[in-house]
């Protein structure tokens, strides 16, 4: 598996396109709109308290206030907002607390009015950015991410990631920890910590506990609502999550931004420091990697994918909705039971790439095609399941009901990915699809034509003049690939009347 990281930066927004295996799976944006990132820790005040709720609205300095639920207070907020008041007071110089003495965690079912009052000041963290109407989604139990570890301010409990599956591991690296971890502190391993030596997790846990007093430091001095701790940006909190030995490149257009990240790869994974390149070409950098097609074919409502086979995915208030659709495809060798395994396969591989790509979150109910057997049902439910193990989101899935629904639970965190794929129709009013996208539609017609039971002496394509240039232009056209792929010649015949992106296939048979 090979793993590139493609970054494109202009004047205000920031680019960031993961590639596995030349294939886009993850597209995200950085704009400098966008002051609220998930991590990002504030010094805030307690708003008005909503009894009905258990919970209360907090000024993050968003014109839409953070909504605080009693829930996500964490078990040890005494301490903390104990811990506040006396290093605002100045009383507290010792941020390490070592000599902190920790109040009991509160009740689990408890009420918050009991626990916070109104203008009290709280230390917060965004867990969830802003959507739509809603402001960001916020809680008091703090978290500081490294690059093997978090660090969790107020608890002496450690813990490692259920990613790692070795029990043995396990064990080695919580015996590490608990040697390393100071008082008053716990710590989260993380997936990538497996097999790390205490050399290296002591290393990270001193980045992160500078973090923490630096933060403390600006806490005296600071007036509410204010931002004490940023995330890191997206491209270096990207690589710290996913830089793994899978990466061969890492691309970037911007100087400055380029400088950046060779120095933080060189800071976490010094070996792979000759990865980060700086791309100089007249030729813009998503054009040279194929990103653009891929978005304009990837973010529209039908999806085409190999075999003929599409989905169609649509977004509701509720939910999302996939649906799974075969193509009318034949398949003379298997029996139907067995076609709609192999459709459903491979519609689970590009469901599980969509919902990344797209960051979609909450609640997707996915309909693939009927299966009649319990063996059939288990093996897509575990291929599913594998597709999906690469996903950093939380998410759960629940196995194939009767009808072919599955149902899946994605968190949300940020705003989902939409991307645009209509364009202006140059002939009329209104819009038609992205020029790309006909190319993909006409790969599907084709695929149709040829897995057909009848056999055509002769297929011909009516197309727009520009659609037949495109169609056909150097040597190798993608004329030729269909030639190459179906061993028959395609017919391009001009058609002034026809509009932009109308198509029409004429079929001879013998």
């Amino acid at each position: 598996m090979k793993t590139e990281l493609i970054i494109r930066s202009n004047s205000s927004d920031i680019d960031f396109a993961l590639l596995r295996d030349g294939k886009l799976i993850e597209l995200n944006k950085e704009t400098t709109k966008n002051k609220h990132a998930v991590g990002d820790i504030y010094l805030s005040k307690v708003g008005k308290i909503l009894s009905g709720l258990n919970a209360s609205f907090v000024n993050v300095d968003y014109p839409k206030d953070g909504f605080l639920h009693y829930h996500d207070l964490g078990p040890q907020i005494l301490s903390s907002t104990k811990f506040l008041k006396k290093v605002g007071t100045g009383k507290e110089k010792d941020f390490l607390l070592k000599d902190f003495q920790l109040e009991k965690d509160i009740d689990k079912n408890g009420e918050f009015s009991k626990v916070l009052k109104t203008g009290q000041n709280i230390l917060v963290q965004v867990v969830k950015e802003p959507i739509s109407t809603k402001g960001p989604r916020i809680s008091s139990e703090l978290s500081i991410a490294g690059r093997y570890l978090v660090l969790v301010p107020f608890s002496n409990r450690v813990s490692v990631s259920q990613k790692i599956s070795s029990n043995k591991e396990k064990d080695r690296l919580k015996k590490l920890a608990k040697s390393i971890k100071p008082k008053g502190f716990g710590v989260i391993l993380r997936t990538v910590a497996e097999g790390k030596k205490v050399s290296e997790l002591e290393r990270d846990l001193e980045n992160s506990l500078k973090k923490w007093t630096d933060l403390c430091s600006r806490i005296p001095n600071s007036n509410t609502p204010t931002k004490i701790l940023s995330e890191l940006n997206r491209a270096s909190s990207m690589l710290r999550d996913v830089l793994n030995d899978s990466f061969t490149k890492i691309m970037v257009d911007d100087k400055s931004l380029y400088k950046e990240i060779k120095e933080y790869v060189n800071e976490i994974f010094p070996e792979k420091s000759s990865i980060v390149q700086f791309y100089e070409s007249e030729v813009p950098l998503f054009e040279k990697f194929g990103i653009e097609r891929q978005i304009k074919t990837a973010f529209g409502k039908t999806v085409s994918m190999s075999k003929g086979a599409y989905l169609v995915i649509e977004h509701t208030e509720a939910l999302h909705v996939i649906d799974v659709n075969s193509g009318n495809r034949s398949n003379k060798e298997s029996s139907q039971a067995e076609t709609a395994l192999e459709v459903n396969m491979i519609s689970a591989t590009e469901i599980a790439r969509q919902l990344q790509l797209r960051d979609m979150g909450g609640i997707i109910v996915v309909d693939f095609i009927d299966m009649h057997t319990n063996v059939h049902r288990q093996k897509l439910y575990d291929h599913l399941k594998s597709e999906m193990s690469l996903d950093r989101t939380k998410h759960k899935i629940l196995p194939p009901s009767k009808f072919g629904l599955v149902q899946i639970t994605r968190q949300r965190v940020r705003p989902e990915m939409i991307i645009k794929t209509k364009e202006p129709n140059p002939n009329k009013t209104g819009e038609v699809e992205a020029p790309i996208v006909l190319v993909d539609k006409l790969e599907y017609e084709l695929y149709k034509i040829f897995n057909s039971k009848i056999k055509y002496k002769k297929v011909t394509l009516h197309v727009h003049p520009f659609v037949a240039s495109f169609l056909t232009k150097n040597i190798f056209s993608i004329r030729y690939k269909w030639f190459r792929k179906y061993k028959q010649w395609i017919n391009i015949v001009e058609r002034d009347s026809f509009m932009y992106l109308q198509y029409k296939f004429v079929r001879t048979k013998k």
